[in-house]
């Protein structure tokens, strides 16, 4: 499996020796090696029944290993915001009742999740009558209540358009920011692959290739399972960092010295290429 990331990691938060799970007869993940650090942003993607969701299930706990091991920090302290969560849109529910469940909180503290989450005048507001982007941010609000040390997305932006999708990761760059957490996104949408991440995962039941997302792009197994026109898909949400296109690419021991040198483009305007190059390698019926 080709490491891609360039440097040492430090004292991780959470990792995975040798992990590998099986539900019934289906292998699912095989000896996945992962570590997340405090402060981190790291986007994990592959084809369908990859075992993404799988390997989230199995760091919170709710999955157990068939071999190898998840160790956890002392004390470490996860928030986790599902893929979907379906309430009867007739229940009466308010925001705030859904944020004190299953046990109740502060009012300063439901107050202080919803600011962080962008939500600050919605405690009020019934469940039923939110939008898909509210939602998706109350669940992000209910994950920040115990100030994660963590913050697991499992696909959170699913059924978001563009803009909604957009605007609710510049959110978690700013919880990110503001708490010094980790954050482990999850995806099928290559174009959550965005500027942010500070580290790039390919999974497709085993680590394929880690790295930065540039690095990742442009490696083969990579490549072997999205195609190689998706490059671009990197793009979206980096207007106003660096980036590379396909003039601009990283060339290996160019100047001899044994190391790639990478040729950064800076542009004030997005490149939207978010066409779907996905794939369906399922594997089982794991998601």
């Amino acid at each position: 499996m080709p490491d891609l990331q360039q440097g040492k990691r430090g004292m991780s938060l959470i990792r995975t020796e040798g992990l590998s799970v099986r539900i019934g007869r289906t292998q699912i993940l095989s000896h996945v090696d992962f570590a997340i650090d405090r402060g981190e942003i790291v986007t994990i993607v592959g084809p369908n029944g990859s075992g993404k969701s799988t390997l989230l299930r199995a760091l919170i706990g709710a999955v157990a290993p068939s071999a190898g091991k998840v160790v956890r920090g002392h004390g470490l302290r996860i928030g986790y915001v599902p893929q979907k969560l379906h309430i009867d849109p007739t229940l009466p529910m308010t925001v705030g009742r859904f944020l004190n469940l299953p046990r109740r909180h502060e009012r300063a503290a439901v107050r202080a999740a919803l600011e962080k989450a962008g939500l600050p005048d919605l405690a009020g507001r019934q469940m039923g009558d939110l939008s898909g982007g509210q939602f998706q941010r109350v669940l992000l609000a209910r994950a920040l209540m115990e100030t994660p040390d963590l913050l697991l997305l499992d696909e959170a932006t699913q059924g978001l358009d563009q803009p909604g999708s957009a605007a609710f990761y510049r959110r978690i760059e700013e919880v990110r920011r503001d708490l010094g957490c980790a954050v482990l996104m999850v995806s099928h949408e290559l174009h959550v692959v965005m500027s942010a991440s500070d580290r790039v995962i390919c999974l497709n039941g085993h680590v394929c290739c880690e790295g930065k997302p540039e690095m990742v792009a442009q490696a083969e197994e990579y490549r072997a399972l999205f195609g190689s026109g998706t490059r671009g898909a990197l793009a979206l949400y980096r207007h106003d960092h660096d980036h590379e296109h396909d003039h601009g690419c990283t060339h290996g021991d160019e100047n001899g010295d044994g190391h790639a040198h990478t040729h950064d483009h800076a542009h004030d305007h997005t490149h939207d290429h978010t066409h779907d190059h996905t794939h369906d390698h399922t594997h089982g019926a794991a998601r």
